[in-house]
């Protein structure tokens, strides 16, 4: 897969809807507003598909080391 360029108010985005998960407490707002924003980029990116950009994203969040 090619390199996709994440913006950071989707890796703040996805960190708290991960933080949410994790404590059990993810609510609609917060899974509602990082789909659109995925849907959102990847809509103004060309080449770039959602569902790339949201795997991509969730690899930065939560394996930044790999």
């Amino acid at each position: 897969m090619a390199d996709i360029d994440i913006p950071e108010h989707l890796i703040e985005l996805e960190r708290t809807a991960w933080a949410e998960q994790q404590a059990g407490a993810l609510t609609v707002a917060t899974a509602d507003a990082v789909q659109a924003a995925y849907r959102e980029h990847a809509a103004a990116t060309p080449g770039v598909s959602r569902l790339a950009l949201e795997m991509a994203v969730k690899r930065a969040v939560r394996h930044p080391a790999g």
